[in-house]
């Protein structure tokens, strides 16, 4: 057995939502080592709620993309990983971190398209939507603490498997709000 089909949900074929747990899984660590540091496979396993291998395969895949790095340790068997730092500065740029964050995001919308039909018939759908609105910079920071909020009571259910109700599956809620800004033309584009 895989350690990519141990933490399956029950009823999902092999390769249904991978690309979804594979995006859950890579944000939760990369989160708790925005949060803690460094951490090791069986650290993140236990403070995420998923096995130490699968930490473990995600933590490596992490690394061989450049967006983590083994941590300095003591040696022993302790494999303690951290966030890459760039060359010119102490932290990890927000952007960097950002395209990483939409780039799975397209990643896993991308599989869900084209693995959906493998889904159970009750999960076959999506709740896409998209809008356009006129707000100031104020109101779309009003916003955008709205949809946190209302995001808030699910929260917690990302850390305890323990409060997931009985036929729970991981769901990518993506928000995304951004100004719409005027396209030049191409003689505006030119001079």
């Amino acid at each position: 057995m895989t350690e990519e089909h141990v933490d399956r949900p029950p009823g999902l074929p092999s390769t249904a939502g991978s690309g979804l747990r594979e995006h859950e899984v890579r944000t939760a660590l990369l989160d708790l080592l925005a949060e803690v540091g460094a951490v090791t496979a069986t650290e993140a396993a236990a403070r995420l709620g998923y096995s130490s291998g699968l930490c473990s395969f995600h933590l490596r895949q992490l690394a061989r993309h450049g967006y983590i790095e083994e941590a300095p340790h003591r040696g022993g068997r302790a494999r303690p990983w951290r966030l890459r730092r760039p060359a010119a500065a102490s932290d990890p740029s927000a952007e960097d971190f950002g395209d990483l964050a939409r780039g799975l995001e397209d990643e896993s919308w991308q599989h869900w398209l084209d693995q959906r039909e493998q889904a159970p018939a009750e999960w076959r759908r999506d709740e896409a939507f998209s809008a356009v609105a006129y707000l100031t910079p104020e109101e779309m920071s009003r916003m955008a603490a709205v949809i946190r909020g209302a995001l808030a009571p699910y929260q917690d259910r990302d850390h305890r498997p323990l409060a997931r109700p009985e036929g729970s599956r991981p769901v990518a809620l993506i928000s995304r709000l951004f100004p719409l800004l005027p396209h030049l033309t191409d003689d505006a584009a030119e001079g």
